[in-house]
């Protein structure tokens, strides 16, 4: 009998061992379904980091496209912040220019001083240097980009038809931007 105990409590302890044994295999396995289910794989961690690297180059390249238009932007605006006084100035510089041509034209008595020659010449040099450009009109072609057509008249030669016969307002570029278009008169 006593065999009989003995061998029954070696069965019994061989089962309890498989039990514990599959019970350990059973948790292995399914630790390990559950560490791959929830640790990402290293693939799909380069993915994830490719993708995390492209979009920070994209936001920084926008972020540095962003900052050279800004500066292009504020450069234009200073440039140009001087165009509203230049406009108003125009007039002036026109009265400046017809009296000048009067005084230089031989059939007059009108003497242009020496004193108002030299605010003429101050207040262009000084325009000048703020960006303020002449437009060369002088029998030059047509052009209704940078022209305004005022009359028509008949060309005193075939080699002026299409061209600007004689000049009613000077145009003026600011910095190769255009704040007043000249006002001609075309041969045609």
């Amino acid at each position: 009998m006593y065999d009989f105990l003995t061998n029954q409590v070696r069965k019994m302890a061989k089962k309890n061992k498989q039990k514990e044994e599959t019970q350990e295999m059973e948790e292995t396995i399914v630790n390990e379904e559950i560490q791959e289910n929830e640790s990402p794989t290293i693939e799909s961690l380069e993915i994830e980091l490719a993708e995390a690297k492209d979009k920070y180059l994209r936001l920084f390249a926008e972020f540095d496209n962003f900052k050279k238009r800004n500066i292009k932007e504020r450069l234009e605006l200073m440039r140009n912040a001087a165009q509203d006084t230049m406009q108003t100035l125009l007039p002036v510089l026109d009265d400046f220019d017809r009296a000048k041509k009067s005084a230089d034209d031989d059939s007059t008595e009108e003497a242009f001083s020496e004193g108002v020659t030299l605010v003429y010449n101050k207040l262009h040099s000084v325009l000048t240097a703020k960006g303020l450009k002449a437009m060369e009109t002088e029998e030059a072609l047509f052009d209704p980009e940078l022209h305004e057509a005022i009359t028509e008249i008949p060309a005193p030669t075939d080699e002026m038809k299409g061209k600007i016969i004689d000049t009613i307002e000077q145009g003026y570029y600011l910095n190769d931007k255009i704040i007043r278009y000249a006002k001609v008169v075309v041969g045609k």
